[in-house]
């Protein structure tokens, strides 16, 4: 299938949605295997009463969407961060729908990439991604994002090394 153009963009059979409580509870279900499980939600319950995240009726609200198939059946999330003159996408792909290639993952950010034009079109557009994590930084880059800096950062398991990565357009890397 090779990854996108440009052009075949518009064509991918997903679709961004407001995120549903039923949408909550499965994200809460999908299970990343090691060494991915820290991207892994506490069960909705627990996010129900902390009122964390998507939880949280105005953060989701406000941040959060769902990728839904042409069946209706969820294939991600997006998370749209509110920073001042800057859109930070958090993002997770069904665990299921991860590593396969074919460039669907690249789909998936160049969809989410749209959205945050849609949504500040003169905002730059950033992310923050978990050193090690290869996979996704080939994905980003890929899909045109570059890494612009390194820094550590508080994670729930302890202080972490991330990569920001700043979105180019026109500096996608189809292969």
């Amino acid at each position: 299938m090779g990854s996108p153009t440009p052009a075949s963009i518009n064509r991918l059979p997903w679709s961004i949605v407001p995120l549903t409580d039923d949408h909550c509870k499965e994200l809460c279900t999908w299970q990343y295997p090691a060494p991915y499980e820290l991207y892994n939600w506490p069960s909705w319950d627990t996010m129900q009463q902390e009122q964390s995240e998507f939880a949280d009726l105005l953060i989701r609200a406000e941040q959060y969407r769902g990728v839904i198939d042409e069946e209706g059946t969820l294939t991600g999330f997006a998370q749209f961060f509110p920073i001042v003159g800057v859109t930070r996408i958090g993002l997770g792909l069904r665990p299921d729908l991860c590593g396969k290639g074919a460039g669907l993952g690249t789909q998936f950010v160049q969809l989410l990439i749209q959205e945050a034009q849609r949504r500040a079109p003169k905002q730059e557009i950033d992310l923050e991604v978990l050193v090690w994590n290869e996979r996704a930084i080939q994905t980003y880059q890929r899909a045109g994002f570059i890494l612009t800096d390194t820094y550590d950062k508080w994670t729930p398991t302890g202080v972490s090394a991330f990569h920001c990565m700043v979105y180019r357009s026109g500096n996608q890397a189809y292969s």
